[in-house]
């Protein structure tokens, strides 16, 4: 049977008028690095609520070290359910797409009185044009990139920064970018935080090994 967008239930609460940032990924696992994503989007965009969209497989991904769906929704909620206004979801496998551009279309087309903003870090920044088709998720909904260490300089060199950048830089300016009308990408700064998912596994497989060497 297809599955349709009238049967996704609002994962958190919804009003009309809200402003909801998307933070997609495999989150696998998830880290204090998408915590500082959602908080500085949260503080300096004036969202309502952040919507982590934990992905069941991203297609620029290996399948190869991907922690199963369940375990990598237990483990974001185990550390981030707490967050007040952090909602964590798998929409992807409600809706039963796989590319960020079809989840959108279905979750604009499900809940249109919410304005949503795509969050990402400048390390996707980065590859942003290999997405399938790029540059309608960016006319389709304000994008927030926000600065992650090592990837500084990426917004300077990037396609889309250079399409579809907007010019809001005050703080009056930036809590209307929900509102916006797309396209229209923003590049936040703040605190940095290096945390990263392939970061965290590599010290999980090191003391692993080390694990392996020390007698018990």
């Amino acid at each position: 049977m297809r599955r349709t967008t009238h049967w996704l239930r609002p994962p958190g609460p919804i009003a009309p008028g809200m402003k909801i940032g998307l933070l997609g990924g495999s989150f696998n696992p998830a880290h204090e690095g998408h915590l500082y994503v959602s908080e500085i989007a949260l503080k300096r965009l004036k969202l309502d609520y952040v919507w982590w969209l934990v992905s069941p497989q991203n297609p620029l991904k290996p399948v190869a070290g991907m922690a199963p769906l369940r375990e990598r929704m237990a483990a974001a909620a185990s550390r981030f359910e707490h967050h007040p206004r952090i909602q964590i979801v798998d929409v992807e496998t409600a809706l039963g797409t796989r590319y960020t551009i079809d989840t959108l279309t279905r979750l604009k087309r499900r809940f249109p009185q919410v304005h949503f903003v795509w969050l990402m870090g400048t390390d996707n920044l980065a590859q942003f044009r290999r997405w399938k088709r790029w540059a309608d998720i960016a006319r389709s909904v304000p994008i927030a990139a926000i600065i992650r260490p090592g990837t500084a300089l990426a917004p300077l060199y990037s396609k889309a920064v250079q399409r579809f950048a907007c010019s809001r830089r005050d703080p009056a300016s930036l809590s209307q970018l929900a509102l916006a009308d797309p396209p229209c990408l923003v590049v936040l700064d703040g605190r940095r935080n290096a945390m990263s998912s392939t970061a965290l596994r590599s010290r999980a497989d090191r003391d692993e090994a080390l694990l392996r060497i020390i007698p018990a």
